[in-house]
C-alpha cells in the first residue's frame, strides 16, 4: 500500500507539498498540483482519514450518551440520530450509560480532549455541574444541563394533555401514573405534571409510582405493574412510558382484568413495541425521527459555529389503541 513519502517522490517533491494538496490548503502551483495527483493517481494513494482529520483539527466523529441502547425509545431514537449524523458526513460513537460507572464523564472528557467534535447528551445526567459554562459543542436531548446547553425535546406539556384527557374519556375512578425518577433532569417530567394537574383538575382521585434513575430494564417496569396492582387493588386507569404501559396490560391480563372494558392504559412515547401485542397500545407518540434529525442538525451547527433554527418543542401525535 503506498505512502504520502511515495506519493512524495513520484512526484518529486516534500511530503509536506502532497498533503496541501490533498487537503487543498496553502498555496502549491498549477504545475505542482498536477504531479501530485498524477502521483496518487499511478500509485492508487488512498490518504489516512485519521491523518487528514488530524491536519485539520477534525475527528468527523460525534458521541451520543443514551440511557439504555436497548430501551425501545432510545434505541429508535438512536437510529434516526445516526442517519441524519451519517448524512452530514459525521460517524457516531455510541455511549449507554445505564450500567457503566462514570461513562457519561469519560465521553466528557474525550470531547476536552478533542478525540470526537460533538456530544448529544440524552443521558439521565447526575452529574451537571460538569456542564456548567461548558464551551464545547453539546447539544441536549430532554435534558437540562445548563442555561448555555440547546435542548432538542417534544411537547410535553401537550403530551401529557393527550394522555390524561384520552384516560378521562373513559371516566375513571382512580388513575396511576407510573413516573421517572424526580432526580432526573429531564424535561419530560413536564407531561408527568400536566397529566396529574388535568387528572386532580377532574376530581379523579391519582396515585404515582415512581421508577428509579436508570431503571429501564423490562424487569423494572413488569415490578411496577405489579405494585400498581397490589398497592391500588381498585385502579381503573394507568399511564406511563410504553414499557410501563405493555407491562401493566400484561399484568391486568395476568389477573383477569379485561382491558379496556375493566381498565384502560395508555402508552407515552408510541415506538413499535405499542403496535406489536395482541391488542395495539393507544399512546401519546413522541416525534422519533423529527427529533434525531433537529438532534444531528443542532450538534452539526454548533460545531460549525452557525446559528441554530428555532428549538421550539416539536408536536405529539396520538395513537387510537384498543387498550383506552
Amino acid at each position: 500500500m503506498a505512502k504520502i513519502k511515495d506519493v512524495a517522490k513520484l512526484a518529486g517533491v516534500s511530503t509536506s507539498t502532497v498533503s496541501l494538496v490533498l487537503n487543498n490548503k496553502g498555496y502549491v502551483s498549477a504545475a505542482t498540483r498536477a504531479k501530485v495527483k498524477a502521483a496518487v493517481k499511478a500509485l492508487h494513494y488512498v490518504p489516512s482519514e485519521v491523518g487528514r482529520n488530524l491536519s485539520l483539527n477534525r475527528t468527523n466523529l460525534i458521541g451520543v450518551i443514551i440511557p439504555d441502547v436497548a430501551h425501545p425509545f432510545f434505541a429508535a431514537l438512536l437510529h434516526e440520530i445516526e442517519i441524519a449524523l451519517y448524512d452530514y458526513g459525521y460517524k457516531t460513537m455510541i455511549c449507554s450509560t445505564g450500567e457503566k460507572k462514570n461513562a457519561e464523564l469519560a465521553f466528557l472528557e474525550m470531547l476536552r480532549r478533542h478525540t470526537m467534535d460533538g456530544l448529544i447528551i440524552g443521558a439521565h445526567a447526575l452529574h451537571i455541574e460538569n456542564y456548567q459554562h461548558i464551551q464545547l459543542p453539546v447539544i441536549a436531548f430532554d435534558r437540562h444541563l445548563c442555561d448555555e446547553i440547546p435542548i432538542i425535546r417534544a411537547d410535553h406539556r401537550q403530551g401529557g394533555q393527550l394522555a390524561a384527557h384520552a384516560l378521562l374519556k373513559r371516566h375513571p375512578h382512580h388513575v396511576v401514573q407510573i413516573a421517572g425518577a424526580p432526580t432526573v433532569h429531564t424535561t419530560a417530567h413536564e407531561h408527568e405534571a400536566i397529566f396529574a394537574q388535568c387528572i386532580e383538575g377532574a376530581g379523579v382521585q391519582l396515585d404515582t409510582i415512581v421508577i428509579p434513575a436508570n431503571a429501564l430494564q423490562p424487569k423494572d417496569f413488569a415490578g411496577a405493574a405489579r405494585e400498581i396492582f397490589e398497592r391500588y387493588p381498585d385502579v381503573d386507569a394507568i399511564s406511563g412510558a410504553d414499557l410501563g404501559a405493555i407491562c401493566a396490560l400484561r399484568e391486568a391480563n395476568r389477573r383477569g382484568r379485561s382491558c379496556p372494558d375493566d381498565i384502560s392504559i395508555v402508552a407515552y412515547d408510541g415506538t413499535y413495541l405499542t403496535r406489536l401485542g395482541p391488542q395495539t397500545m393507544t399512546a401519546v407518540v413522541q416525534p422519533i425521527p423529527a427529533l434525531g434529525r433537529r438532534a444531528a442538525e443542532a450538534i452539526v451547527r454548533r460545531i460549525r459555529h452557525e446559528e441554530l433554527p428555532s428549538l421550539a418543542p416539536l408536536p405529539m401525535s396520538f395513537q387510537e389503541g384498543e387498550t383506552c
